[in-house]
């Protein structure tokens, strides 16, 4: 049998792991409800939700709003089962897979002016 080359396997997994996300990023666009899209997306643009390299929304500002906690607790439930699914598939974590959505599908959606906490736990507007 032929040894695979190292930059082979990493092709392969590259493409997997993108055609994996691609999955994740629809199954979690399917997880939330229109209304909960749009109470996630007014606090986005209100620098009050941003996306996070882990792959889940977070809070950058507190809020008593109930309905935006449970909007945002919904989909970053949906978006944990996805990520353990895929990362199932793949052979990797769930952490892992989280963190590649974050950098090949989240990351380049964020509208200019919306926030997103790195890696390092900063916030950053875009």
């Amino acid at each position: 049998m032929k040894k695979m080359s190292a930059m082979s396997f990493r092709k392969i997994f590259v493409v997997g792991a993108a055609v994996v996300a691609l999955g994740v990023a629809a199954g979690s666009a399917l997880a939330q409800t229109s209304a909960q899209k749009a109470m996630i997306d007014t606090a986005k643009s209100a620098g009050v939700v941003g996306e996070q390299a882990d792959g889940f929304l977070g809070f950058r500002n507190p809020t008593s709003d109930a309905g935006l906690q449970g909007a945002v607790s919904a989909t970053n439930a949906a978006r944990r089962s996805l990520y353990a699914r895929s990362a199932a598939e793949v052979g990797t974590t769930a952490d892992v897979a989280g963190a590649r959505m974050f950098e090949s599908q989240l990351m380049p959606r964020l509208s200019s002016g919306e926030w997103y906490r790195n890696a390092a736990g900063q916030w950053v507007q875009r």
